[in-house]
């Protein structure tokens, strides 16, 4: 074999091994402290907890009740579709350890689920990957996380149809580390 043709050959290997694997990204709703703009926003965007692009924002199909309660004024979307109020949020495709990431961040099974939502796109964020094919008033799934368990008051609480810690509903979101 030339000497050529081997730093070809090893040429193409280096790079082969320096590309980012494939990975099955997942779409995820977010419709409270993980939005832009919110207090744990972060989390979403740092890189050690996995990959996460914003794609666009969107509005549940159904109606679902969006409560604050807790004496963290921790926001909350409960799972009893066709009550409360159609509820805004933002749509991102996060890969495998993000959802995992976030899977413990939003303690799944115990405090949260993670089901399926039918979303109708409102926006689409004109960076996003081409190959996801939104457009506004398009419908799509994507994951969301609802509470698992929740006081027997909870659903009689005011609802929201857009979550903001700054709201003029005046609770105080208080930050994990904070708790």
């Amino acid at each position: 074999m030339s000497v050529k043709r081997l730093h070809s050959q090893l040429r193409s290997s280096q790079t082969a091994l320096n590309q980012e694997p494939s990975v099955f990204m997942h779409r995820v709703f977010v419709y409270g402290s993980l939005k832009r703009g919110q207090p744990n926003y972060p989390y979403m965007t740092d890189r050690s907890n996995g990959k996460a692009e914003f794609l666009g924002t969107a509005v549940t199909v159904q109606k679902y009740p969006l409560v604050i309660a807790t004496k963290y004024n921790l926001v909350f979307l409960l799972n009893l579709p066709g009550q409360g109020k159609r509820v805004h949020g933002e749509i991102y495709k996060v890969d495998e350890k993000m959802l995992k990431y976030l899977d413990w961040f939003e303690k799944v099974p115990t405090m949260y689920q993670r089901t399926a939502v039918e979303l109708e796109v409102k926006m689409v964020d004109k960076m996003a990957d081409k190959e996801e094919k939104l457009s506004p008033g398009s419908i799509m799934e994507a994951f969301v996380y609802s509470t698992t368990t929740y006081e027997p008051d909870w659903p009689s609480l005011p609802t929201y149809d857009n979550y903001d810690c700054n709201g003029d509903h005046g609770l105080k979101f208080v930050l994990r580390e904070d708790r």
